[in-house]
């Protein structure tokens, strides 16, 4: 008595995937080892580096006390035609009162949030524009010791920069965030200004 065709077809299958099935009490060798899987995604493009770099400034907050601020009905905005240059030397600071600074218990900013008062003295927000006033003569290694290390200029021997820098909140970014945020802050309009330095307690 001849079987129905379609009772051969599932013993057919069974037996070849017996056959393809490898021996998994075999021990593993070159031959039998699974390969590896190897990333082979490209380099993010010099655009791409620029794009992320942007958004990490953003959302860190960088513009908050480095872009002046122009007043409103609103409070203080940023002022984006002098986005990210600091301290505007061309102002005076103005006064304020030292004995607050000195108890430890007040820190005084100015009206554009870009200077700040405290027990350290009087520090002043960088220009992180590529302006030879601000970053234009760093490397990529200087911007890694200032944000890593808490580093005057990114370089050995300077002083700590001062509050209100967070650079200790920063310092643990990837290599790849400090490479793209340094790309997009080379990219930005640069603009001439010379921010003072630090001014000591008094």
């Amino acid at each position: 008595m001849k079987k129905p065709f379609f009772l051969i077809i599932p013993v057919l299958l069974i037996a070849v995937c017996s056959c393809d099935k490898p021996n998994q009490n075999k021990p593993l060798t070159e031959e039998n080892t699974p390969a590896i899987p190897v990333n082979t995604s490209a380099e993010p493009s010099k655009d791409e580096m620029v794009k992320r770099g942007k958004y990490l400034v953003a959302v860190i907050g960088c513009g908050d006390c480095h872009t002046p601020k122009k007043m409103t009905d609103q409070g203080p905005v940023p002022d984006m035609d002098r986005f990210l240059s600091g301290y505007d030397a061309s102002q005076p600071l103005g006064n304020f009162d030292k004995n607050i600074t000195k108890t430890g218990q007040w820190v005084v900013f100015n009206g554009q949030l870009t200077a700040a008062a405290g027990p350290w003295g009087v520090s002043f927000a960088a220009n992180l524009t590529p302006d030879a006033t601000g970053l234009g003569n760093w490397k990529l290694e200087n911007f890694k010791k200032a944000i890593r290390e808490g580093k005057y200029k990114g370089m050995d021997n300077t002083r700590p920069l001062l509050p209100p820098m967070p650079w200790q909140n920063f310092a643990n970014l990837e290599d790849a965030d400090l490479e793209a945020m340094f790309a997009y802050l080379q990219s930005i309009t640069p603009i001439k200004n010379l921010v003072p330095n630090a001014m000591p307690p008094s």
